[in-house]
């Protein structure tokens, strides 16, 4: 019979506990017995906490964990997100003007034999309706500071796509919670330092408190340190910045100016000089913080541009500056070690691809998990799919800026050519006589579909010229059917949804109730 296998995850946080809860769970560890894990949390390696958002994949996540929906909001102050609001990104504010683009969720609606994308770019552009605004609901919704479902419709379903904003420190706590509940061990110590084997895998972790520690697989979630992929291992690190400029950010929270002040759900963010702000509300407070490029502007230019965002407050702004490099290891899973999260790589906060980042991880290392055999036996997959993914969210996250029309350096340097991958560059120039479409994208290779493509480009303002081919589309009646029914449910939505706050307040209080009012 063989001997069990050992897990052991060094770093706690979002990706520690998430990964240790998810593999318990995944394996059965408390029942069949096959597996141990066990987690280092050291307190010298803390979490970054400046409040978090993430994709509706986390759903399926908490809702496979056995996590009660409503648990988990009260008790990470999470409240609901149904996508993006983008200011200013197209072009500078002049005279105090400012527009805005939004990227919902929800994937467009349809009509017969194609989508509703082609009859949006054969309309009218002088009257047509923004094209998020004109394929869903969604939008209408969201800016009508409703929610995204109802009271009754129970634990991570409703009407509308969804997903989180939260504070990253309280989710570690449920997520640990839930992980020791599964059967993880916990440890508390400080990582003291690395040995290697004659060929060049951990041997072991020396630890102050528990002495050495050994495991057949290592999981490294120290985040930006990557004491084990990085430090030990020396996995190679490619940064990205030749492609995204931002480096920096600097972060604060600030409290409502009133107790029923209305909380979005949908991430805010605007551009600015060298850069953007996010701006997330979460229940009794706001997480906001400036991502900027040091290139562009210096720590103080970044605070100011902060401070005039927030306007003026009747008390003292902390705030905090968070260094990164954008980039990814090329290498991921190194002989009998593997990153997740941070330590394997990080774009920049943008479209919050973070968490995202660690339920891929963490699902294909359960998947290719080797029960016995060397365990290094998925690297070399697990290796190309994580790399291709890093590379596809560059695509995805410059396709932001290479579009914006905005006057400043930062964003002049942005359209230049050379800062442009070429995968893009083609698509773009694809783009131009046909929209994105699902046979642009593998499936396993991307975190976004097709239609976060045109949410962004067709919001940025992208021309597609769709002329040549108008007889194509012959289904106009029926799409202009499908326009004005969308607008119709938006209206009932709006109507028929609580408020945000008003829904936030009563599962906080009561949970979801088991049947409509």
């Amino acid at each position: 019979m063989n001997s069990k296998r050992n897990i052991l995850i060094v770093g706690g946080g979002t990706a520690g506990w998430l990964a240790a809860a998810y593999l318990a769970k995944f394996f059965d560890i408390g029942e069949q017995q096959q597996l141990n894990i066990t987690l280092l949390e050291s307190a010298d390696i803390g979490i970054i906490g400046v409040g978090e958002g993430t994709f509706p994949t986390i759903r399926n996540t908490l809702k496979f964990l056995g996590i009660d929906e409503a648990q988990f909001m009260r008790q990470t102050s999470a409240t609901f997100k149904q996508g993006i609001r983008f200011a200013d990104w197209v072009k500078t504010p002049q005279n105090g003007q400012h527009e805005h683009y939004f990227h919902p969720f929800e994937a467009p609606f349809y009509t017969e034999g194609a989508g509703l994308l082609p009859y949006w770019l054969l309309q009218d552009e002088a009257t047509r309706l923004p094209f998020a605004q004109a394929v869903t609901f969604q939008k209408r919704v969201a800016e009508a500071q409703r929610a995204p479902k109802r009271p009754h419709e129970g634990d991570f379903t409703g009407p509308l796509n969804y997903a989180y904003h939260f504070d990253s420190v309280k989710l570690a706590h449920v997520l640990a919670e839930r992980a020791k509940a599964f059967g993880v061990r916990h440890l508390s110590g400080t990582l003291k330092g690395v040995e290697l084997d004659n060929t060049g895998a951990i041997e072991r972790i020396l630890t102050h408190e528990h002495g050495a520690l050994t495991a057949d697989l290592y999981i490294d979630c120290t985040g930006f340190r990557a004491e084990l992929i990085g430090k030990a291992l020396a996995s190679p690190f490619h940064s990205v910045r030749p492609y995204l400029f931002t480096n920096r950010a600097i972060t604060c929270k600030i409290p409502y100016d009133r107790p029923d002040a209305p909380i979005e759900s949908y991430t805010v963010s605007t551009a600015h000089e060298a850069g953007w702000t996010w701006d997330i509300g979460l229940d009794g407070m706001r997480g906001i913080g400036y991502v900027y490029s040091s290139d562009h502007a210096t720590d103080a230019d970044a605070e100011a541009t902060l401070r005039r965002y927030i306007g003026p407050k009747p008390y003292e702004l902390q705030t905090r500056v968070i260094p990164f490099e954008p980039g990814y290891r090329t290498t991921q899973w190194v002989k009998n070690c593997v990153a997740v999260g941070l330590s394997g790589g990080f774009m920049e906060p943008l479209e919050l691809t973070g968490v995202v980042m660690i339920e891929v991880a963490i699902s294909m290392i359960a998947e290719l998990f080797p029960h016995n055999g060397p365990i290094d036996a998925p690297a070399a997959r697990f290796n190309e799919l994580m790399v291709k993914r890093y590379d596809n969210i560059i695509n995805f996250l410059k396709l932001h800026y290479t579009l914006s029309q905005r006057e400043e350096p930062f964003w002049r340097d942005n359209t230049e050519p050379a800062s442009v991958p070429e995968r893009l560059s083609e698509l773009l120039e694809q783009w131009r006589y046909r929209p994105p479409n699902r046979f642009d994208f593998l499936l396993d290779l991307e975190s976004f579909a097709f239609f976060n493509y045109q949410y962004i480009l067709y919001g940025m303002g992208f021309k597609t010229d769709l002329s040549g081919g108008r007889s194509n589309f012959p289904n106009a009646a029926e799409a202009e059917r499908v326009f004005a029914r969308i607008i119709s449910f938006g209206e009932r939505a709006t109507k028929d949804l609580p408020s945000h706050r008003a829904l936030i307040r009563q599962i906080y209080d009561q949970g979801f109730s088991e049947t409509a009012a």
